[in-house]
């Protein structure tokens, strides 16, 4: 974010992520602006590929893996969140963790939008994250 803010001369502090579930799993160059991040598992629901959202989990299916997601950097102002899931995303299923000295937690590792075509309070209720890795 900070190589964006400087590339396009924008206070950093005015900045935030957008962020874009891609249709492929597999990405040989890096973007121009962002990062691409893979590897993560939805936990108590499952990303519907065809549009775009996150849907019901299929029976006997725990972890969804998510497609590549691109973290676009983007003005704060210009982020709509619309009708879209501030899923959090932590690093291991426990869901917990130590505060640490700046009074986050040490599992918590940032909210990110997912599109959904139900009440964000449907996946609020159900619990759903996203997740760094599985339990063994």
């Amino acid at each position: 974010m900070q190589n964006y803010a400087r590339k396009y001369t924008i206070p950093i502090d005015k900045l935030g992520f957008e962020f874009q579930p891609l249709k492929v799993d597999d990405k040989e160059a890096a973007p121009e602006d962002g990062v691409y991040i893979h590897g993560l598992y939805l936990d108590g629901a499952r990303w519907d590929r065809d549009r775009d959202v996150i849907a019901e989990s299929q029976p006997k299916v725990l972890f969804d893996p998510m497609p590549i997601i691109w973290l676009k950097p983007a003005k704060k102002v210009d982020i709509d969140e619309g009708n879209r899931y501030n899923c959090p995303v932590y690093k291991t299923s426990a869901r917990r963790g130590q505060l640490s000295t700046t009074g986050h937690s040490t599992n918590y590792v940032l909210p990110i939008l997912l599109g959904s075509d139900k009440p964000v309070k449907h996946w609020i209720n159900r619990g759903v994250a996203l997740l760094c890795q599985l339990d063994d």
